[in-house]
């Protein structure tokens, strides 16, 4: 018994020699085989690991933006079609609510001199808004509360206001048309700042003004979207449900009225999707390895031709069919194992260039790589098993006579 599987080595090992020596005889012919596998490997590893570090981004991002946060939209019942600013007193005096920031939406024609833009983005937000976003100002002053309880015509602009309106000119305390009402400009703001989850829906606008005086614009009382912002160490899940059940006695207790957004839905739902795009992405990636595996199917039927007499001459020594097998089973497995660990190589450099490009997190993905090494060595056996029966089914006086 010790000798059988001591021979079986020695075949094994004598095997793994001959192909290796067969694969380096034939250079150009065995890199272009095993160059669809090296191809196919690469963009699936590339792929999953360059979608691994844009989702992790993503969500970081999101974490960033969202942290203690809660987006509220409004759809209203037949007698309550939205929230009125006494209903907030409610919301803000639940322990875990450190503010509300009410977002009202116009879209109006804005002009300065003779410079006229319409469907400029306007939003009215109060005064929390600003406390909550110390870095939000570049320039001038933030909306404060006498702006919110006095219905101010004041605003402050984005940068590419100013570029439009302004350009050359300090803005502060300069007068603009919204929707044909005189506004005074006193300040300029970050267009990027976190605005909450609602922000990464809306964007961002291009005016700020206070929020009564949009509501007094829009000749209407009901505010149907807003963001609530909760206190340090606050569960975010616990605070949405507290907030719910509040919400549900203001609307009498009518289905549909309101929808309150949390962050871990939305990663929840970030997470779900990137998912779903590197599976479609590693499926088609594998079309390659498919290709790679027709190939290495290709040179290991011409290898058999080639190596007819070879075949003949075992044969007649007394080589039997699954040692025949075995052996091109070998050569075939190498090949593509060989084109699979290029492969790992080149698409984890890939990946790292492309996530530098993107400015993303790199992630060692490591499912990716096994799943490459993997999908490599089952390219190599299966697409190489034809061949090799083959090459074992040969007669050896029929061999040497072809030959």
């Amino acid at each position: 018994m010790r000798n059988k599987i001591r021979g079986t080595f020695v075949m094994v090992r004598e095997c793994i020699v001959m192909s290796l020596d067969n694969i380096r005889d034939n250079k150009v012919r065995s890199f272009l085989t095993l160059l669809g596998i090296m191809i196919g490997v690469t963009a699936v590893i590339a792929l999953i690991s360059t979608v691994s570090g844009v989702s992790g981004s993503l969500q970081d991002s999101f974490s960033g933006m969202g942290a203690g946060r809660l987006s509220v939209s409004v759809t209203g019942s037949d007698e309550k079609t939205g929230m009125l600013p006494e209903d907030f007193s409610e919301i803000s005096a639940l322990d875990s609510v450190d503010g509300i920031v009410p977002s009202i939406s116009l879209n109006g024609r804005v002009s300065y001199g003779k410079t006229v833009e319409t469907n400029v983005s306007v939003s009215g937000r109060n005064a929390y808004y600003f406390q909550s976003n110390p870095d939000l100002i570049l320039q001038g002053r933030a909306l404060n509360f006498i702006d919110d309880d006095n219905s101010t015509y004041a605003c402050v602009i984005s940068q590419e206001m100013i570029d439009t309106f302004f350009f050359g000119v300090n803005p502060l305390g300069e007068t603009i048309y919204i929707s044909g009402i005189p506004f005074t400009v006193v300040g300029r703001y970050e267009e990027d700042s976190g605005g909450g989850v609602a922000s990464l829906f809306s964007g961002n606008p291009d005016i700020l003004i206070p929020y009564t005086t949009a509501m007094k614009i829009n000749n209407s009382r009901d505010i149907t979207s807003f963001t609530i912002y909760l206190k340090e160490g606050t569960d975010s899940e616990a605070a949405a449900a507290e907030i719910e059940e509040l919400m549900d006695a203001l609307f009498d207790y009518e289905d549909d009225c309101f929808t309150v957004t949390t962050m871990s839905s939305i990663e929840d739902t970030m997470e779900t999707m990137m998912e779903m795009m590197s599976t479609l992405l590693a499926g088609i990636a594998s079309i390659a390895l498919i290709v790679g595996g027709i190939g290495i199917m290709n040179m290991m039927l011409t290898t058999v031709t080639e190596r007819t007499v070879e075949i003949g001459l075992k044969k007649a020594l007394g080589a039997i069919p699954w040692q025949i097998q075995t052996q091109f089973l070998i050569e075939s497995f190498l090949l593509s194992m060989i084109g699979g660990l290029l492969g790992v190589v080149a698409g984890v450099g890939l990946s790292f260039i492309l996530c530098n490009v993107l400015k993303t997190t790199f992630v060692f993905h490591t499912g990716a790589i096994i799943l490459g090494v993997g999908f490599s060595a089952a390219v190599g056996i299966i697409f190489g098993w034809a061949p090799a029966r083959k090459a074992s089914k040969l007669n050896p006086i029929d061999a040497l006579r072809a030959a």
